[in-house]
């Protein structure tokens, strides 16, 4: 998925520095700013875009949401739901527009138009939309704020396409539950106090591989049984 992020007549440059810094902790990189009512490239939007600030410099600006989301798939947003007809301008939560345009988000170039900081977009404008999504937030206050809602938009879009190598490698292998599995058996085996030992060996086998331990810890019950066997 290629997401631009389009911000639509944004009135405060700490909300642009925002959602510059959130682009490029989610991976995206571009950003377009429509009619923007403030300085993108001011004092406060660069203090508050932090290693963002790139971001900053490469958008675009430009005249109208048409023209900023050419050639794309166009996602509006809007925090005020209710008061639009959800099956004239095919709104949905954030969960079920995932499930329903899946196959479009991946096939291709999305923009997430975000609109202004006061007032969100306009009917005539989600009009222009494929779709628009909502934030399911308290009935009492469900407005966010644009840079809140922005992250939580690009967390949910990007987070199937961002893989943490790191996490993944200290997982452990099936081969090595499999060998703790082992050890646990061979200690209850000459446990006379257990009767059924193959429903204590199945029991054991299906909590390790539900929980999937990382090798660490897989360690730390090896050291832990083979210590319990020795002293036996």
């Amino acid at each position: 998925m290629r997401i631009k992020v389009v911000l639509v007549e944004p009135k405060y440059q700490v909300n642009v520095g925002y959602a510059a810094r959130i682009a490029k902790n989610f991976g995206v990189n571009r950003l377009v700013l429509v009619n923007p009512r403030c300085k993108h490239l001011g004092q406060q939007a660069i203090k508050y875009s932090k290693h963002g600030v790139d971001m900053l410099k490469r958008a675009a600006v430009a005249d109208s949401i048409k023209n900023a989301t050419k050639g794309s798939f166009v996602i509006g947003t809007t925090g005020i739901w209710h008061k639009t007809n959800q099956a004239f301008y095919n709104v949905f939560p954030l969960d079920e527009f995932q499930r329903a345009f899946g196959s479009a988000l991946n096939s291709g170039a999305v923009s997430l138009v975000i609109g202004r900081d006061d007032t969100g977009l306009k009917k005539e404008e989600l009009r222009l939309c494929d779709a628009t999504v909502f934030i399911k937030a308290s009935h009492e206050y469900p407005v966010l704020n644009l840079s809140h809602a922005l992250a939580i938009l690009l967390y949910e879009l990007t987070k199937s396409s961002i893989k943490y190598e790191v996490i993944d490698s200290m997982k452990s292998s099936s081969a090595q539950r499999e060998g703790i599995v082992k050890l646990f058996s061979a200690g209850i085996r000459s446990n006379p106090n257990i009767r059924d030992k193959a429903s204590v060996e199945m029991a054991f086998r299906h909590v390790i591989n539900r929980a999937v331990p990382t090798r660490k810890e897989l360690n730390a019950i090896a050291i832990a049984l083979a210590k319990q066997k020795k002293e036996k």
